[in-house]
């Protein structure tokens, strides 16, 4: 017999014909600690035993927001290896939901410690494992690394995509990836001329990454959804290889459509943006053959840092 809140509910009365019990107020902790405190009256409605359930419900709402733990999935780390992943746990509404009845309908305990189930990690170390067997694309650009503050966002930025699964049938967009791009998120101010164009301001650089990302994705033969070019041809990647990307506009997005999750590693260092992506050997996949970069720096002019415009008197 499949049990209901009612029916649990029933029985409980059932039970227990007597009038409600007293007005001893119900604690709830988490993890040991006092996390909230109510009273027999704080759900029931005048017709008893009857409960005012949107107000109970907002009281769950509020109590799974101030306890959920997200699960971090496991990591390659610098060093190449494998860092395991951490559960995370979630309300357990229909647990709760019976102590809470024994509470306020019979003699149960006046402290609930509040149940949860466990939230696993989408990608753990033995998914991990099994994406490193087969290397389907990669590919390779390089900037000048004397330009310190766009070498830096050039890194942060693909030290944000590396290590991402994209699983059969996801999509993947580097804006929501590598999110904001902002002074307080770590990027520079890197004004750079590039035969003639000026790149973004905070964050200059960034587009190197996309589009070495978007050359090794379509190199893996994967499915390219949006990919914008610079209104001038940038020197990093040959003619009509590059993908612009900017908050809140341009973004280069595709589709694994594969059999199999995707690994994307990047990796910038010493005046070298590297994208590799892998998979597991069984993996059906369709490459293609793209035109590589020469291993020549690209023609960049100095750094330029932006300066506000003067503000005039009046």
């Amino acid at each position: 017999m499949k049990w209901t809140s009612v029916s649990y509910l029933l029985l409980l009365l059932l039970q227990s014909p007597e009038a409600a019990p007293e007005q001893d107020e119900l604690t709830i902790t988490h993890e040991g600690k006092p996390i909230s405190s109510l009273t027999r009256e704080a759900h029931r409605l005048p017709v008893f035993p009857l409960l005012d359930m949107g107000r109970y419900e907002r009281w769950m709402d509020e109590l799974d927001r101030i306890t959920y733990r997200e699960a971090t999935n496991a990591r390659i780390n610098s060093s190449g290896k494998i860092d395991p992943g951490q559960n995370g746990y979630k309300l357990n509404r229909k647990e709760f939901l019976k102590a809470y009845y024994e509470y306020m309908y019979s003699s149960g305990s006046t402290t609930i410690e509040l149940p949860t189930y466990p939230v696993y990690p989408r990608v753990d170390t033995e998914l991990l494992a099994s994406l490193r067997s087969k290397q389907i694309g990669y590919y390779v650009t390089y900037y000048n690394s004397g330009n310190a503050d766009r070498s830096y966002n050039i890194a942060l930025a693909a030290k944000a995509i590396d290590g991402t699964v994209v699983f059969p049938g996801e999509t993947f967009s580097f804006n929501q990836v590598v999110g904001i791009r902002t002074t307080d998120k770590g990027y520079k101010r890197a004004g750079v001329i590039v035969r003639g164009e000026m790149s973004e301001g905070v964050g200059g650089g960034i587009c190197q990454v996309s589009s070495t990302l978007f050359n090794a994705v379509d190199r893996a033969g994967l499915k390219v959804v949006q990919r914008y070019s610079h209104s001038r041809h940038v020197s990093y990647v040959p003619p009509g290889r590059d993908a612009t990307v900017s908050w809140g506009g341009p973004d280069f997005v595709f589709d694994n459509e594969y059999n199999q999750p995707i690994l994307i590693r990047a990796f910038a260092g010493g005046g070298s943006m590297v994208v590799n992506i892998f998979s597991s050997d069984v993996i059906e996949y369709s490459p293609k053959k793209i035109p590589s970069m020469s291993d020549r720096l690209p023609e960049e002019m100095k750094d330029i840092r932006i300066q506000p415009e003067p503000v005039s008197g009046r």
